[in-house]
């Protein structure tokens, strides 16, 4: 490839950043390198501020040089792997805010499974998207965008990663914990909303008082109403005694209502007036009832489309909106997918009683995440994004579990397959790459009872997991559930059988789970209404 000439200066005014909101007010970007895999797995999540590219001067890396380190850390390291060179490979500016990589006689580079042979050059866009790039078989590093300003990567709100989308979003909930507005948290499914509310209930005024969490789209929208504000008794059949609703229930603390735009127009109408009254009508009552609670809403649905189609209450947006959080799929986060993988194989791995792999004893041992496999995840669409990723990581783990390093099963290689040239940051001389589009949706009737079932326990019973697995909206699992001679919910089963249970597997609700087949969820909501563990 020819050699063009060199910008004066980095330029980040002319990188493609509509993936996030990476304009907030005091943030200042720069290239960065972040480690997604290496052998020793404490080092994944440190960094490197490419700074000196801000100068218009290159930077070069080695096994030697410079220090790696993580965003809150004032000491660092270099690479440090034996099989890397020393001799560096440097990354320079170029046109349109574009970085330069010339590999040179250093380490082996390689991206989307291509060793590079001579420079390459990466466009703004492609920085801003994250590119993975594999050094001597053994590191992954990503190169993207980073707020030079930040210092955390993972901080009293819980959250894993360092990324410029995910610390704005650390910034709104600082903002907005202590006050008393309703939040509405906007994402894609799996991507973390729940922890979100978690966290800003954690830092809010109300810490001490419940938080209580309700997914919309798991109760069935007859009951809704009587789930919500509760009921009388004789309000309904089946309503034996006087039944508190959740907002009663989370007086004084914090209501999450995960998938609002799951409620019903009835249901619509009466949080309207919680919302702007602070009071509610249990089902059956005539009488209002004082709450003081503050909601936090989720949704992943369009709510100004659903208005536009008459299915959702233009007043209830506005009134939930009272401060609105964007939460970032994980694929414009691809920095923080190295860390969020093992935060959660280190979880599984103490389950097994083998964390010890994550730190081989020997410095030229075998990386237990190997680079292209590492490269692979970074560069995969994730569409259900962090509740997929944790599912993979548990995949792989168990799969591998007594093997030295992971590897891929059928399966998960055929889910983790990329289109060859796909991933991000595509060598500049290569034929534009078109990313396949995402899977389309499957009706409900192409699904049968077998895949259901499947789905069902891959998953553990996580109604949300398979529906993504399947490619259909959760809503359908109840569906199928209901039509298959074979299948139940939790509210199928017998009070009596639950207590059974119960008992039998010492109130081990995974356990229960496993033996009953129904969702944790539901499951765990009947143990505490029967007042059982």
């Amino acid at each position: 490839m020819s050699s063009q000439p060199r910008p004066p200066a980095w330029d980040h005014s002319t990188a493609d950043v509509s993936r996030s909101p990476l304009t907030e007010e005091g943030s200042r970007l720069v290239p960065a390198l972040t480690i997604a895999s290496h052998p020793r797995a404490h080092r994944v999540g440190e960094r490197l501020l490419l700074e000196a590219l801000a100068s218009g001067r290159p930077m070069r890396v080695s096994r030697n040089e410079p220090d790696f380190m993580r965003p809150e850390g004032a000491l660092g390291m270099h690479l440090a792997d034996p099989f890397l060179s020393r001799k560096p490979l440097v990354l320079a500016p170029a046109a349109e805010g574009g970085i330069r990589l010339e590999p040179g006689e250093g380490s082996r580079v390689a991206v989307g499974g291509e060793v590079l042979r001579e420079p390459w050059e990466f466009s703004a866009a492609e920085v801003a998207a994250g590119v993975p790039l594999e050094l001597a078989g053994r590191v992954l590093l990503v190169l993207h965008l980073a707020d030079a300003s930040a210092r955390e990567a993972e901080d009293a709100l819980g959250m894993v990663g360092g990324s410029v989308g995910l610390q704005r979003v650390r910034q709104h909930i600082t903002r907005v914990a202590d006050l008393h507005v309703p939040v509405l948290v906007r994402g894609e499914t799996g991507s973390g909303k729940e922890l979100i509310a978690q966290a800003i209930h954690r830092h809010s005024t109300r810490r001490d008082k419940p938080f209580v969490s309700v997914n919309l789209g798991a109760i069935p929208r007859e009951l809704a109403a009587a789930e919500l504000f509760g009921a009388r008794k004789g309000a309904f059949t089946g309503a034996v005694r006087d039944q508190p609703g959740f907002f009663q229930a989370a007086h004084e603390g914090t209501l999450f209502l995960d998938e609002v735009g799951e409620a019903p127009p009835e249901v619509q109408v009466m949080l309207l007036r919680v919302l702007e009254t602070g009071q509610l009508y249990p089902v059956g009552e005539r009488t209002p009832i004082a709450v003081d609670v503050r909601l936090v809403a989720a949704t992943d649905a369009n709510l100004e489309q659903q208005i536009q189609e008459g299915r959702f209450k233009a007043p209830l947006l506005h009134r939930l909106s009272g401060y609105s959080i964007r939460v970032p799929p994980l694929r414009e986060r691809r920095e923080d997918i190295g860390l969020l993988f093992h935060h959660f194989a280190r979880a599984e791995l103490e389950a097994l009683g083998e964390a010890w792999r994550l730190t081989p004893e020997a410095p030229t041992a075998e990386p237990w995440l190997p680079s292209a496999l590492a490269a692979r995840l970074v560069g995969h669409r994730w569409s259900g994004n962090i509740r997929e990723l944790r599912n993979v990581a548990r995949q792989l783990v168990i799969g591998s579990r007594g093997q030295p390093c992971l590897r891929l099963d059928a399966q998960l290689e055929q889910e983790l397959a990329l289109t060859k040239g796909a991933l991000p940051g595509r060598p500049a001389h290569a034929p534009p790459a078109v990313e396949a589009p995402a899977a389309p949706r499957r009706k409900p009737s192409e699904i049968s009872e077998e895949e259901l079932l499947a789905a069902l326990q891959r998953n553990d019973w996580d109604f949300q997991a398979a529906a993504d697995q399947l490619r259909i909206h959760r809503s359908s699992i109840y569906d199928l559930i209901e039509k298959s001679p074979h299948l139940r919910t939790a509210g199928d089963l017998s009070p009596e059988e639950i207590t059974r249970c119960f008992h039998e597997c010492q109130g081990d609700l995974d356990a229960m789970t496993r033996r009953l087949q129904v969702s944790k969820r539901a499951l765990g909501r009947r143990v505490k209404e029967l007042g059982l563990g």
